[in-house]
Formats: C-alpha cells, sequence, structure tokens
C-alpha cells in the first residue's frame, strides 16, 4: 500500500490508491508520497524493474496509473521520483525528498 507521508487530504488518498494498484501490479515496488504544500505533491516509487529504462520509459509506466486521477488531482503532482533500490543513495531528488526544504506556502 503506497505510503502518504504527513496528513492525508482527499487528493493524497485517491493518489495513493493509484500508487497502490501500480504496487500490486509491480512486485516489489514501493511509491510514496507527501504533500509539500498546498499546491504540490512529491510523489517517490522504487522499482527495480526501472532497471535498463530511460526516464521516458519509466515515466510511461507510471503514467497509465496517475493519468486515472482526476484532473484536480494530476494538477497537485509537481514532482515523481522513480528509481531503482540502487539509485537511492546517489539521487539528488531523493536526498530532497528524504530531507524536504519546507515550503513557504
Amino acid at each position: 500500500m503506497a505510503k502518504i507521508r504527513g496528513k492525508a487530504d482527499r487528493v493524497l488518498k485517491r493518489i495513493a490508491d493509484e500508487l497502490t494498484e501500480y504496487e500490486s501490479e509491480h512486485p516489489g515496488s514501493t511509491a510514496e508520497l507527501y504533500r509539500q504544500n498546498p499546491a504540490a505533491v512529491r510523489i517517490r516509487i522504487v522499482d527495480p524493474a526501472f532497471a535498463g529504462l530511460d526516464r521516458i520509459e519509466r515515466d510511461d509506466l507510471v503514467w497509465r496509473y496517475l493519468n486515472k486521477l482526476p484532473a484536480n488531482a494530476r494538477a497537485d503532482i509537481t514532482v515523481v521520483l522513480l528509481l531503482t533500490p540502487e539509485e537511492l543513495a546517489t539521487s539528488f531528488a531523493n536526498q530532497d525528498f528524504e530531507h524536504p526544504i519546507p515550503s513557504r506556502l
């Protein structure tokens, strides 16, 4: 089940539902999301199946699920971080996901 960090709102729950479906259809994957501010949701999916895929191929796999969301939920998604387990330690974007800079909004 996709993990929501922080307080869950209706949009986060709806996004988490789609990410949970992704996880169920992609064994070994994990999805996590949080709301950075009232207008921004950040998502991270770690999936061993991303190995050997470029960013566009990874994006295509995930957006098949995210495109099912209502437009207002999709509009809140500002970051979709798609990594293999091996990329976690070296990804600058992952460091920002792990230690987000507080939003001024």
